[in-house]
């Protein structure tokens, strides 16, 4: 199926690593423009110089996405290169452990600025492009928000909020034909994921027991099959698709892992 997504603007924050790199390939394999925001213009870099060796296109731009300033500037950065945002992909955010028992306050409210503040300020400056392009917003979420994980308060909720969000902003933005939909993630399988594994005794069997419960096949989710999604969400051929959470996850959320 041709997506039709040749030389459409799409920005992806967190597009150098994991889901966000999985995300940035299927783009560009599709004749999109993925443009990478990142903290690191090494890793940014080197995921653009990959896309382009394949014969894609792409740009990036650096930014602290927890700075409210740099979430602008990245927007006017791109603006000012090619004029125009045809997509938006809230990706960017970490699994940071910050608990109830064992929080703060300060700690609560740095793990909102890295997981949804900049999710809002994002789509907040690339709107005025949006309008005009009629563009597409997808939101990366995880299955903290429905099935909770215990010891990361901040995250959970964070994900509670981007799911409130993609509603919210379906809603608010009806009139401008821009559809706003999001991707859950359970159990994907990602660098970070690993290096995570491999803080285990048995990574081998923890990982075996993760997937054991993943009614689909009993494996992990691939970052490309997140990726296809998303790039299908940002497509006219999802033209009539708007506020619904699309769970990526080999049923893990909702089907009875008592199957598995």
């Amino acid at each position: 199926m041709d997506l039709e997504l040749k030389d459409k603007v799409i920005v992806v924050t967190g597009g150098a690593k994991g889901i966000g790199e999985g995300i940035v390939s299927v783009l560009s394999a599709e004749g999109a423009i993925p443009v990478i925001i990142g903290r690191n213009k090494e890793d940014n870099q080197k995921v653009v110089a990959k896309l382009e060796s394949a014969g894609g296109q792409a740009f990036e731009v650096v930014a602290e996405l927890t700075d409210p300033a740099a979430c602008e500037r990245a927007v006017q950065a791109v603006l000012q290169k090619y004029g125009r945002v045809d997509g938006l992909v809230n990706n960017a955010g970490v699994n940071d452990g910050v608990g109830l028992e064992n929080g703060s306050y300060e700690a609560f409210m740095a793990s909102l600025h890295k997981n949804v503040v900049h999710y809002y300020l994002m789509a907040h400056h690339a709107l005025p492009a949006l309008k005009k392009s009629k563009g597409a917003i997808v939101n990366i979420g995880s299955k903290t928000a429905d099935t909770g994980q215990g010891g990361t308060s901040a995250y959970a909720a964070s994900n509670g909020a981007r799911n409130a969000l993609t509603r919210e902003w379906a809603v608010e933005l009806l009139p401008y034909s821009i559809r706003v939909n999001a991707v859950i993630v359970a159990e994907a399988w990602t660098s970070l994921y690993e290096s995570w594994i491999s803080t285990f005794n048995d990574p081998e069997q923890k990982l075996k027991a993760i997937t054991e419960k993943i009614p689909l096949e009993q494996r992990m989710t691939t970052t490309r099959e997140i990726a296809n999604t998303v790039a299908f969400l940002l497509s006219n051929k999802s033209s009539h698709t708007t506020g619904q959470l699309v769970y990526v996850d080999g049923g893990y959320v909702h089907l009875d892992r008592a199957l598995s």
